[in-house]
């Protein structure tokens, strides 16, 4: 039996999204194969918590636990954190560090995709299409004027590295600006702001499945408000039809864009891409390597259409940690 962390939380906006994650991933484990560990990851503390939730402190110079005077060592770690620490790199590069396998990216893909503005740089060189933008940094001088001579109207205001649709905001005038990016700024001190492309909506899962490189069928967002912001994403006010009423042409092109992106970035583990969809074009808008694992969420949706179960799903990742 393999002893396998899975860590969740995290020092976001996110951790009860990743609470919930890794607490799917802990229910669905395949419990012949593995022994699994909820790990809580906070900046306060790390604990193993079991399932009396009763908490044992970790020790970072191993990632180990002691429970009634035995130590536990950990055979592979499940990535289950949004944010920060465990998708921008920091958590990749303490398990690199310490010789410890874990389920997602390596740590340079992890900060590369986490950061907005870099990913899209990185892949617009490829033929990767994406939408105008213009960067902020904290205490830059807001020039509303020139922002709209580049992006336009209607236009979106982003943190540059948050996720789960946390400060955006969807500007409609110039006035508006400010607004926005004081809310961006709560969540970052990096902002990016790009124009608002009009078209459908669609999510994109890239795994490595048994060795492969697989496409999971495409998920549209038929979002109830203005975007897919957070109560669209988390309290049910967006449609996710899985799969995405394209055409099986415009379907093959999606997914070659999203299964490059993946290959050019040497991705492992998981991805999961977003896309608007203009006059049959797709522009990426980011690139997700902790995407959610709730039962509701969009990878295990697109899981589910291709027949693989949850079970199945996260003892792949395991196994491919296990062979990295």
């Amino acid at each position: 039996m393999k002893h396998i962390a899975i860590i969740m939380g995290g020092y976001s906006s996110e951790f009860e999204i990743s609470l919930k994650s890794g607490n799917v991933v802990y229910q669905y484990l395949d419990k012949s194969r593995y022994v699994g560990y909820r790990i809580h990851i906070f900046k306060e503390k790390w604990v193993y918590v079991n399932d009396q939730n009763q908490e044992f402190a970790i020790d970072k110079n191993d990632f180990s636990v002691t429970v009634n005077g035995q130590k536990i060592t950990f055979d592979a770690v499940f990535n289950a954190i949004h944010g920060t620490p465990g998708e921008d790199g920091l958590m990749q590069a303490y398990f690199d560090l310490i010789g410890l396998p874990q389920s997602s990216c390596d740590y340079y893909q992890a900060a590369l995709t986490f950061n907005k503005r870099d990913l899209l740089s990185v892949l617009k060189p490829y033929g990767i299409k994406c939408a105008e933008s213009f960067y902020l940094n904290k205490g830059d001088v807001i020039d509303t004027a020139a922002i709209v001579a580049k992006v336009g109207l209607p236009c979106f205001v982003k943190p540059n590295k948050s996720g789960s649709s946390f400060g955006i905001s969807k500007v409609k005038t110039e006035a508006e600006l400010p607004i926005a990016i004081e809310v961006a700024y709560k969540e970052d001190s990096e902002i990016i702001i790009e124009s608002f492309l009009n078209g459908t909506e669609v999510s994109v899962g890239v795994i490595n499945y048994h060795g492969k490189i697989t496409v999971l069928p495409m998920t549209e967002i038929v979002s109830e408000n203005d975007f897919f912001d957070y109560e669209a994403k988390y309290l049910g006010k967006s449609q996710e039809i899985t799969p995405a009423r394209i055409s099986p042409e415009l379907t093959e092109k999606v997914n070659a864009v999203a299964k490059r992106a993946y290959e050019i970035l040497k991705m492992k583990g998981f991805s999961r891409s977003e896309f608007i969809i203009v006059n049959d074009e797709p522009y990426m808008l980011e690139m997700n390597t902790i995407p959610g694992l709730t039962t509701e969420s969009l990878i295990p949706q697109q899981a589910r259409a291709a027949g693989i179960s949850l079970e199945d799903l996260f003892t792949n990742a395991i196994e491919l940690a296990l062979t990295k």
